[in-house]
């Protein structure tokens, strides 16, 4: 049959001699589904981020080296939405999230998010697009696990495999681990954490950390997602 639309409808009853017409509404007009855009892969998501946070990077390097305090501003804009902190946390604080308050967690997140960013920002300072390479990371529809593989060359041989540990969220994918040459940040982090925390206690592991005293001592730095985030 053929569909014709509610003002042309009008002009035809009208030309017909209908007494009465009803123009059709959009609870009686047939409805043509529409298909969704599909959600970024996982390795399109640190593409996209790395792509955003390399472009604003290359046009304020200068600006970053002076005032190195100013990445976070970048980190926040383009890698933090792709980044599950609170996630990684509670993998990072093993079987002490459980018993950490509401409050120690928010703490604790907030803390340890930005003592990877005081100690990992002049690697993301220096990063330029020619020494990043990311691999295409397929998935099935239904995967809720990804890791993307990316590569970060230093100097002109050396080449560093940084891969991104994923998991999907609420339709999206966000990182939660960070491995370096095979080294997992969060599971260095824990080993570090779960040993001060046992000397100390939580609560004065965060404190430590609030004041950017607190980082472990035995983590080595690893890359920014920007190597390709988070």
């Amino acid at each position: 049959m053929k569909l014709i639309s509610p003002a042309a409808a009008v002009v035809w009853a009208a030309a017909a001699g209908c007494c009465t017409f009803q123009a059709p509404t959009a609870a009686t007009l047939p409805v043509t589904a529409v298909a969704e855009a599909p959600a970024p892969s996982p390795s399109d998501v640190i593409q996209q981020a790395a792509q955003g946070a390399l472009h604003e990077l290359a046009a304020k390097r200068d600006t970053y080296r002076k005032n190195p305090s100013d990445i976070r501003s970048l980190v926040d804009k383009y890698l933090l939405p792709h980044f599950d902190t609170e996630y990684a946390a509670r993998l990072v604080l093993g079987q002490n999230w459980r018993t950490a308050t509401a409050e120690q967690r928010r703490r604790f997140i907030e803390a340890f998010y930005r003592s990877l960013l005081t100690h990992y920002s002049g690697a993301l300072i220096d990063l330029t697009p020619d020494q990043l390479r990311i691999f295409p990371t397929p998935v099935e529809p239904s995967a809720s696990q990804a890791t993307v593989r990316t590569e970060v060359r230093h100097g002109n041989a050396d080449r560093i495999a940084v891969n991104y540990s994923m998991h999907k969220t609420l339709g999206s994918w966000k990182v939660y681990d960070v491995s370096v040459d095979g080294i997992s940040y969060v599971k260095s982090y824990r080993e570090d954490f779960a040993e001060q925390i046992q000397q100390q206690g939580l609560e004065s592991v965060i404190v430590r950390l609030e004041k950017g005293v607190g980082s472990p001592g035995n983590s080595q730095p690893l890359p920014l997602p920007s190597g390709g985030p988070l």
